[in-house]
């Protein structure tokens, strides 16, 4: 399906922010365990600090994208985290870097997908018809699932045979590669918002969401599916590296492979979507975690199993929680944009933002806890009962029966 050129630089652009962000990520943990000795507390708390923003700043910039232009929002957001990102090579290489720092830098950076995150599915509508919702969404995804897959395998072997410098500096140029892409998209022009506060603003969008069960349903999964996942996520580094043996390289592999599993969901969404309802495409994402967990929490046996499965087991869930949860995001996706007014869809894209990924700090604060204070593998088991309770949400919920995207509001 061929889509505008437009949207087309708005993928790339998204590639290339998205691959700046997964260097970033996976580039501050290696460094904080292998060169700074950090523990569980310590990089549950660096995860915590990287995911901050997600929580405090998700409505500020959902308002702003219903009032002002997005692409220039996108692009200011964009420098403001190379700028950030230039500044932690300075640091490492002047012997001035602490845990501290890492964290204040690494939640600067994340200011920039924020933003991303909030005004590009606004943007959408604008850029392509209703009837390729589904398709732009996808190739969105697939854009970023190709970012998740090579962000953390080339940040593993950069930290390794280049330093920790380089992977920031390579992370930055990605930025600014995302701005001069956004400088080709002709936004379409909208009619200026009337002058509103913003409390009705957001009182607004927290009505209309709560007046609707689909968004209701995917709100309440998204929040329980983050905080899990970021549980799991703040202490996986350390129990790769002490309970598995792994390596830089072979950290980095199980964390491309989450990539590797997004883009081959991304790939097999279109096929799917032509041979399922749009309420059991959206279901796959909720089970597919909960296989990936036990696969996960199998991985503590695996030198007991044979060899070879200290990494395959890991990589294996990996990929899993890549395939089943981006069907999800287009299915998801796809669903509130048609079912949300244009004009509200900055405030309701931000609401999810805020609620579920939001989570992350608390889900990521709450396993470098519980890794620190009663082992990693009780953090991991923690993480495996939240996956079944988001899919016992969506499950139970009016997603899983629908057939069909509902009708389009004006």
């Amino acid at each position: 399906m061929s889509l505008p050129a437009s949207f087309q630089r708005l993928a790339l652009s998204n590639l290339a922010a998205q691959s700046a962000e997964q260097m970033a990520l996976a580039a501050s943990p290696i460094i904080a365990v292998l060169a700074m000795g950090a523990g569980a507390a310590q990089t549950g708390l660096l995860s915590a600090a990287q995911t901050l923003p997600f929580l405090l700043l998700s409505l500020p910039a959902g308002l702003l994208a219903d009032r002002l232009r997005r692409r220039r929002m996108m692009a200011a957001a964009e420098l403001f985290r190379a700028a950030a990102l230039l500044a932690l090579p300075l640091l490492l290489w002047a012997d001035l870097l602490t845990l501290k720092l890492l964290a204040l830098i690494g939640a600067a950076t994340a200011t920039g997908t924020v933003v991303f995150s909030v005004a590009a599915p606004a943007l959408v509508p604008g850029l392509v018809a209703r009837a390729d919702f589904g398709a732009a969404n996808t190739r969105l995804e697939l854009a970023r699932s190709l970012a998740f897959t090579a962000g953390p395998g080339l940040a593993g072997v950069v930290v390794t045979w280049l330093g920790g410098g380089t992977a920031f500096i390579v992370a930055a140029v990605l930025s600014l590669v995302a701005v001069a892409l956004l400088a080709g998209i002709p936004e379409p022009h909208t009619a200026p918002a009337p002058q509103r506060r913003i409390g009705a603003d957001l009182a607004a969008g927290l009505a209309f969401v709560r007046a609707q069960p689909l968004l209701r349903a995917i709100m309440g999964t998204a929040i329980v599916w983050n905080t899990s996942w970021f549980v799991l996520q703040s202490v996986y580094v350390l129990y790769a590296v002490q309970t598995l043996g792994l390596a830089a390289e072979g950290v980095g592999i199980t964390l491309a492979a989450y990539g590797a599993g997004m883009m081959c969901g991304a790939m097999a969404a279109p096929v799917l979507l032509r041979h399922m309802t749009i309420g059991r495409f959206i279901v796959c994402g909720p089970l597919g975690s909960v296989l990936a967990i036990a696969v996960m929490i199998a991985s503590r046996w695996s030198q007991d199993l044979g060899s070879g499965l200290g990494l395959a087991l890991p990589l294996i869930s990996f990929f899993l929680f890549g395939f089943g949860p981006i069907l999800w995001t287009i299915g998801q996706t796809t669903l509130r944009q048609a079912v949300t007014p244009t004009a509200m869809l900055g405030r309701v894209s931000a609401l999810f933002m805020m609620v579920g990924f939001g989570a992350r700090p608390i889900g990521a604060a709450l396993g470098g806890f519980v890794g620190a204070r009663y082992g990693l593998q009780w953090a991991i088991l923690l993480a495996g009962a939240g996956f079944l309770a988001q899919a016992a949400i969506v499950l139970l919920s009016p997603i899983a029966t629908l057939q069909a995207l509902p009708d389009s509001h004006a």
